[in-house]
């Protein structure tokens, strides 16, 4: 069952990569396109393992507090700071993508 999502990605690899080694129009189109694209697609990676990051730690906050009531000052000046990096670290994926793409810098 593994396999199915391996060879998804393979198949996903050969076909982005193929028009790399396409001639590229004067003005280089094609590379404006695939920066483009790899600035998408980082953004869309980064902003899914903060999402995945701050679900987890927010999930893990939520049990300790569960287990132990009396800790939920304790524990949520930490799950706060927590929270703000993981989102800081997807708004710098965010600044990166933009200066790819050429909207800034």
């Amino acid at each position: 069952m593994k396999l199915v999502p391996i060879l998804g990605i393979v198949v996903a690899a050969l076909l982005v990569t193929t028009p790399a080694f396409a001639e590229t129009a004067p003005g280089g189109g094609l590379d404006r396109g695939l920066i483009a694209l790899a600035a998408g697609l980082g953004l869309g990676i980064a902003a899914f393992g903060a999402a995945i990051g701050q679900g987890r730690a927010t999930a893990a906050a939520m049990e300790s507090i569960g287990r132990n009531p009396n800790s939920a000052d304790r524990v949520f000046t930490p799950l706060i700071v927590g929270l703000a990096l993981m989102e800081a670290l997807a708004l710098y994926a965010l600044v990166i993508a933009f200066s790819l793409s050429g909207r800034i810098g």
